[in-house]
């Protein structure tokens, strides 16, 4: 594991570079730094949805992912690296399949909100999803575990379900589109 940080700033970055895992200096607006900082960003917004959350199973359940999610986000740091092992997807699957056996089937699209938790946990779903994206971007020039998109994808789906289930819990309830409303 690399030098554990002393000082916060170091001045290295003035110039608008940033260093990756390896070591190698590379621009903050490398399509590289773009995809861990937006796994990072995700990582964020999970904390959020913890901390707005009363169950305990969910809390504990997105905190396994924020590590899952630290580990993606150092490998996607060290190009040629991998940390995200095989088998989280199918995991990731049968927790999915698990929160999702209970709700009802979906006959409208629903709007992102309920209570704060829901709601947060919406906001973590979309910047999963832009984390999916600059992922797929990075892989389109350099080498990336295909594990790593399987894994975000299947992620984005899980918040959505628990975005389901926690505004059930906490008694807001989900938000319907309502296609026909008049405004």
């Amino acid at each position: 594991m690399g030098n554990r940080l002393s000082k916060i700033y170091t001045r290295t970055g003035d110039d608008g570079s940033t260093g990756l895992g390896d070591g190698e200096r590379t621009g903050k607006d490398n399509i590289r730094v773009e995809a861990f900082g937006t796994v990072d960003e995700l990582n964020s917004a999970i904390g959020m949805v913890v901390s707005a959350e009363n169950n305990t199973a969910i809390k504990d359940l997105l905190l396994s992912i924020q590590h899952h999610l630290f580990d993606l986000g150092g490998e996607l740091s060290m190009p040629g690296y991998t940390l995200l092992p095989e088998g989280r997807v199918a995991k990731l699957e049968n927790i999915l399949d698990e929160y999702n056996k209970d709700l009802p089937m979906l006959k409208e699209f629903i709007l992102p909100g309920g209570g704060t938790a829901a709601a947060a946990c919406h906001l973590a779903r979309t910047i999963c999803r832009r984390a999916e994206r600059r992922v797929v971007e990075l892989g389109r020039n350099e080498k990336v575990n295909p594990e790593a998109i399987r894994y975000l994808n299947r992620l984005s789906d899980l918040l959505f379900v628990l975005s389901r289930v926690i505004a059930r819990e906490d008694g807001v309830g989900e938000i319907l589109w309502d296609h026909q409303r008049n405004q």
